[in-house]
């Protein structure tokens, strides 16, 4: 691996990465294609002060899409016309009322069906007040900072977004500052692409001599690269550029399976879930591969806790690339749609809510075979 990266860095080094927007036309205002324009391997990625890895260069200092530019029009047609076969569709919703006890300390679902007029027909409402990060969810570029520098992707310092209750009467006249890095800029865009699932329970299942789990979802332990490359690896996958890879790591099967008092226990327990490893491997494999987003079944995508004195892979992977990271993703159907089908790649959709100067959003995610 150490001989692919240093051939990839000679192959950049004329090509400076900080100079790759200007190269591709982003500052003389032509268009940008992603799809096949020149994207420098993750070792020769600017840093950000103590922080290798920084693609703001890559994407533009005005950017406010991250790795979704590489969705491009061309990418979203070839992934519906080579995935969506026999339009079978399945969605990665799970119900927003679950957890009912969310992780985090974030605040529980409420759903509140309401009879307009208790003396009419019987016409109904629901007014729901959620935390839209409490059930599945995508985290946007104003979740996750750098938190030691106090800055959001591209530079934004987290001292100039506004916060609170913001009316927003005239929808001709909003604050720069309000929408800047908001969800919105998702949720026009789009999501929508090659999905990848990497079904990690099933393969890691069938590999072990008890046919078991060989880890706990609910306890730290670190998913490492060589068992993503292996798990794509026995499912015949080969990622290309502009994928939405999907990891299918176990919570969520565990908590159909466990007792209520286990699921309610969850909230008041130490948080310590399962999750990709916090390595410069990782990131060089998440990075190289060019994924437009990554998602699992998990509470927190990466391994937790974070080791003391390592870096959250969120703040490289949002905040210094701009790629969403998804969490709660329901994968159970999908995953049994997977097996039956032989196939687990899918065009893949999600259109966050359009919440301007949103920090993040239920994704409204399906996958079609």
């Amino acid at each position: 691996m150490a001989v692919k990266r240093l051939a990839s860095m000679a192959n950049h080094l004329v090509s400076p990465p900080s100079n790759l927007a200007q190269k591709a036309g982003q500052k003389d205002g032509t268009a940008v294609d992603w799809a096949t324009a020149d994207i420098p391997v993750y070792d020769v990625l600017p840093g950000f002060r103590n922080l290798p890895g920084c693609a703001w260069s890559v994407w533009g200092a005005e950017d406010q899409l991250g790795t979704v530019n590489l969705l491009t029009d061309a990418v979203v047609k070839t992934a519906a016309s080579e995935e969506i076969k026999i339009g079978k569709s399945v969605s990665l919703n799970w119900p927003l009322n679950f957890p009912e006890k969310p992780m985090f300390e974030r605040k529980s679902p409420e759903i509140n069906m309401k009879i307009r007029n208790p003396e009419s027909s019987g016409v109904r409402d629901d007014e729901i007040h959620i935390n839209t990060q409490s059930g599945t969810q995508w985290d946007g570029l104003r979740h996750f900072p750098i938190l030691e520098h106090g800055v959001f992707y591209n530079n934004i310092p987290t001292s100039t977004l506004p916060r609170g209750i913001l009316p927003l009467p005239n929808p001709h006249q909003v604050d720069p500052a309000h929408a800047r890095i908001g969800i919105q800029n998702w949720a026009t865009h789009g999501i929508c692409g090659r999905g990848v699932l990497l079904d990690l329970v099933s393969y890691q299942t069938s590999i072990s001599p008890s046919k078991t789990l060989p880890y706990d979802p609910w306890s730290t332990h670190p998913i490492s690269v060589h068992e993503l490359e292996e798990c794509a690896k026995a499912q015949g996958v080969k990622f290309r550029r502009g994928d939405i890879l999907i990891l299918r790591v176990g919570f969520i099967k565990k908590y159909y399976d466990s007792s209520q008092a286990e699921r309610d226990a969850l909230q008041t327990r130490a948080e310590t879930f399962a999750g990709i490893e916090q390595s410069e491997e990782m990131k060089c494999f998440l990075w190289n591969n060019h994924f437009a987003a990554i998602a699992s079944d998990q509470p927190a995508l990466e391994s937790w806790p974070v080791p003391e004195g390592t870096t959250h892979m969120h703040q490289t992977i949002p905040s210094l690339w701009g790629m969403p990271i998804g969490e709660f993703f329901d994968l159970e159907k999908l995953s049994k749609t997977c097996t039956e089908t032989g196939r687990y790649t899918f065009f893949f959709s999600s259109w966050p809510l359009n919440i301007i100067g949103g920090c993040a959003s239920p994704p409204n995610a399906a996958a079609y075979f």
